[in-house]
C-alpha cells in the first residue's frame, strides 16, 4: 500500500529535493497534501503533476489564482489545517522556512503518524510544543537537517551518559580560506555557498556560521543534551555531518555526499532504501580536513558562551534576531559583518538580560510576542 505524503512548504529546496524523490518512487507513495506560499506557479505546477487532494495555502494576494486552479482541478484547498478531517498522512514533511512554519507544524502532527522536520526555526523557538504534540499524538519523530539526522542515527540505542562530545561540521562558506574583506561582503557573494543549493537566508547563516550556532541549540533541544558537549568543527568538504565522542574512547562519524536526497530518502524508507549510482571507492576519493573554527573570524560562535541568554527565551530572541539582521542585510540596509555585531550588541545589552530574567514561555503566544519584541530591538 503507497504511503500517504504530506508536504508543507513544497516550493522550497527541502519540498522539491522530496517531490523528486517521490516522482522517482510513485509506486511507494502518494501525496496527498501539498502547500507554498509566495511561488504560486511552482505550486500549481506541482499540483497538476502529483494531484494532492488538499493544497494547503493562506497567502492573500495569490488566494484567487489557487482558488480558480483547485476548483478547475477539484482540488480541496484550505487555508487552516485543523479544517482537515478523518486523515492520518504515513509521513509529513514540515519544510516551511522561518517561524512561519511553527504553527502548521503544530497543526499536522496530529495528522501523522511520523513528521521529518527540516525547519530549524520551529524546533528553536518552539521545541517543548512541538514534544507535546508528537507525545500526545503517539507521531514519530525525525529531524532531517544533515547534521541531526546524522547525530539521530549515531546515537540511537546509545545512553545519552557515554556521549563525551558530539561535533557538528561546518563548510566555512564561501569565504573559508579566502582573504577577503567582509565588511565589504554583498548578498550575492554571501549567498554563493560552495557545497550545498540552499536559500538566500540560511546561506548567509553559513557564511557567518549562525546556522552552526541555530544547529547546536536545536541538537541539545532535540537530543536533551546540554550546550556545552557540542562542539563545532570546520569541514570543507562537506562529506562528514557529524560526529561523536564516546567516554569509552570510541568516536563514531557520518559520512555521505553532500545532496540532501540521502537524509530525506533514508528517512521515507526508515534507512532501508537502495539509492543507485553510489561508488563503493568513495572514501578513497575525497580529502577530509577538519580545523577548530577561528572566532575572529566567525564571532557569531560566542553566542554559545553567554549563559545567561541560552534559555527557552533566549533561543526564540537569537533565532528572531538573526532572521530580522540577515533580512536587513540582504536588503543593503546593513553591513554583513553587522548582522553578528548588531546582534552580540542587543543579547548583551541590559534590556535583554533583564527582560529574560523576568519572562518565561508558558503559551504558543508568547512565542510570538517576544519575536514580534525582537524586530522592534534592531535599528
Amino acid at each position: 500500500m503507497k504511503k500517504k505524503i504530506c508536504i508543507l512548504g513544497s516550493t522550497g529546496s527541502i519540498g522539491k529535493t522530496t517531490l523528486e524523490i517521490l516522482s522517482q518512487n510513485k509506486k511507494d507513495f502518494e501525496v496527498v497534501l501539498l502547500s507554498g506560499n509566495s511561488n504560486v506557479d511552482l505550486l500549481i505546477s506541482q499540483a497538476r503533476k502529483f494531484k494532492p487532494i488538499y493544497i494547503y495555502y493562506n497567502n492573500f494576494y495569490f488566494k484567487d489564482k489557487i482558488q480558480t486552479f483547485c476548483k478547475k482541478n477539484k482540488i480541496n484547498l484550505i487555508d487552516n489545517l485543523k479544517s482537515l478531517k478523518k486523515i492520518k498522512f504515513d509521513i509529513t514533511i514540515s519544510a516551511i522556512s522561518g517561524i512561519a512554519g511553527l504553527i502548521p507544524t503544530l497543526d499536522v502532527i496530529k495528522y501523522s503518524k511520523k513528521i521529518l522536520i527540516a525547519n530549524k526555526e520551529s524546533i528553536i523557538c518552539g521545541w517543548k510544543f512541538i514534544l507535546k504534540e508528537l507525545n500526545k499524538f503517539n507521531c514519530k519523530f525525525t529531524p532531517i537537517d544533515s547534521e541531526h539526522f546524522s547525530i539521530f542515527n549515531l546515537i540511537e540505542n546509545k545512553n545519552l551518559n557515554s556521549i563525551k562530545y558530539i561535533y557538528l561540521t561546518a563548510s566555512g562558506g564561501p569565504f573559508y580560506g579566502k582573504k577577503i574583506k567582509l565588511s565589504k561582503v554583498t548578498p550575492s557573494q554571501a549567498i554563493k555557498h560552495p557545497n550545498w543549493q540552499m536559500g538566500k537566508k540560511i546561506s548567509v547563516d553559513s557564511a557567518n556560521l549562525m546556522n552552526k550556532v541555530l544547529e547546536v541549540i536545536e541538537a541539545s533541544l532535540i537530543f536533551k543534551l546540554p550546550i556545552n558537549k557540542f562542539k563545532i568543527f570546520i569541514h570543507p568538504q562537506s562529506l562528514i555531518h557529524g560526529i561523536v565522542q564516546f567516554n569509552n574512547g570510541l568516536s563514531s562519524m557520518l559520512y555521505h555526499y553532500n545532496d540532501m536526497k540521502i537524509p530525506i530518502i533514508n528517512s521515507l524508507y526508515n534507512n532501508l532504501p537502495k539509492i543507485q549510482n553510489i561508488d563503493e571507492k568513495f572514501l578513497t576519493e575525497k580529502e577530509l580536513t577538519f580545523s577548530d573554527v577561528d572566532l575572529k573570524k566567525n564571532p557569531s560562535v560566542k553566542i554559545l558562551k553567554l549563559r545567561n541568554i541560552l534559555n527557552e527565551s533566549g533561543f526564540i530572541l537569537i533565532n528572531a534576531l538573526n532572521e530580522v539582521l540577515v533580512q536587513r542585510f540582504l536588503e543593503n540596509k546593513i553591513r554583513f559583518t553587522d548582522i553578528i555585531d548588531k546582534l552580540l550588541l542587543i543579547l548583551n545589552s541590559t534590556f535583554v538580560k533583564n527582560y529574560l530574567k523576568n519572562h518565561q514561555i508558558r503559551h504558543i503566544n508568547d512565542v510570538f510576542k517576544l519575536y514580534n519584541l525582537s524586530r522592534s530591538l534592531v535599528n
